[in-house]
């Protein structure tokens, strides 16, 4: 549940997080991708795929509910480690611990979690994180490389035994830390390609909204066939076409064109620069559904293309001949 601290909060959670973040920043692991300065999801995700290459098994694993079940008392374990002010301490405590309202001004009280809202939640997450798994990792399993984003991870194998053996210790090791790997999440998925050809229940997962999988394309020498690659997943193209049919463009008929592009090319913008970063072919059903609802647009707006989509699409292509950057999905169609 999102929970939205007051404006004091959020000033003095911002306070607190520019003096704590500077401490704990260098300590973190290089792998660990999620809410850190400097990294991404997009960093996490090309380090996932250039590792599928070389490791044939990978664990994906996701924790369940990390942000609503972190134990209180081994996270300010954490915090005195590395922070000594008793000022920080004492208001960290207080924003873990404080009850939140519901709309009907219900308090719900607070054993466990940190706020998610909160501007230091993040940062308090990976610090206990960093102890509960990437340092463990590291100690344990230094073999077995690993990318991190929050709660959602990966785990790269050579072999089904060594994914199974690492599997079960760090079921024990969530556990003892008061944590759970989320059951339908976490499972141990074999990277089939072309070289790889044995036969196994799991031959892709997703991670970070990327669907990872052996895919017939063509590689770096030109030549066609089964690579295992990192491409938008079916449930990222859905949701996004779902969220441009709820725009309702066709209904904007007071607008003219470059008004439409301005309204929607920042979400498609932002859209395709994540999305399409790999494999961009995966995502191009999902940007002709954005082509056809501009479509629908004109035909809308202007009486002598109604019942005539031939006519309106062969408008918009002397627009585009004319103004091929006026809508962000045009270069990326050509």
């Amino acid at each position: 549940m999102l929970t939205l601290p007051t404006i004091a909060d959020r000033v003095a959670q911002m306070v607190v997080k520019m003096y704590v973040e500077p401490l704990v920043e260098p300590l973190f692991h290089e792998d660990s991708y999620g809410y850190r300065p400097q990294k991404s999801a997009i960093d996490a995700i090309g380090q996932a795929r250039k590792r599928c290459w070389k490791y044939d098994f990978v664990i994906e694993f996701d924790i369940r509910g990390l942000f609503d079940n972190i134990d209180h008392e081994l996270l300010m374990k954490v915090v005195k480690k590395h922070v000594k002010e008793k000022w920080i301490q004492l208001y960290i405590v207080r924003w873990l611990k404080t009850p939140f309202a519901l709309k009907d001004r219900t308090m719900v009280t607070r054993t466990t979690g940190t706020p998610q809202g909160g501007v230091i939640s993040p940062l308090l997450a990976n610090m206990f994180m960093h102890y509960a798994f990437d340092k463990w990792m590291d100690r344990g399993f230094p073999y077995a490389p690993f990318e991190r984003y929050a709660d959602d991870a990966i785990i790269h194998c050579r072999t089904e035994q060594e994914a199974e053996e690492i599997l079960k210790v760090l079921d024990e090791r969530m556990k003892s830390c008061k944590l759970e790997l989320h059951p339908q999440k976490t499972r141990i998925v074999y990277c089939k390609d072309k070289d790889r050809k044995s036969e196994y229940p799991n031959v892709e997962f997703d991670f970070l909204g990327y669907t990872f999988k052996g895919t017939f394309i063509k590689n770096r020498t030109g030549q066609m066939g089964i690579n295992f690659i990192a491409s938008a997943s079916k449930k990222a193209n859905k949701l996004f076409r779902a969220k441009i049919k709820a725009l309702k463009i066709h209904k904007k008929t007071g607008c003219k064109i470059d008004m439409i592009a301005q309204w929607i090319n920042p979400i498609v913008r932002g859209w395709i620069n994540y999305f399409g970063k790999y494999n961009a072919s995966a995502i191009k059903y999902t940007l002709d559904c954005v082509e056809r609802r501009i479509v629908k647009w004109a035909m809308c707006k202007f009486k002598n293309f109604r019942g005539h989509r031939r006519r309106a699409e062969k408008w918009l292509d002397e627009i585009r001949k004319r103004e091929p950057s006026l809508f962000a999905h045009w270069n990326c169609r050509n």
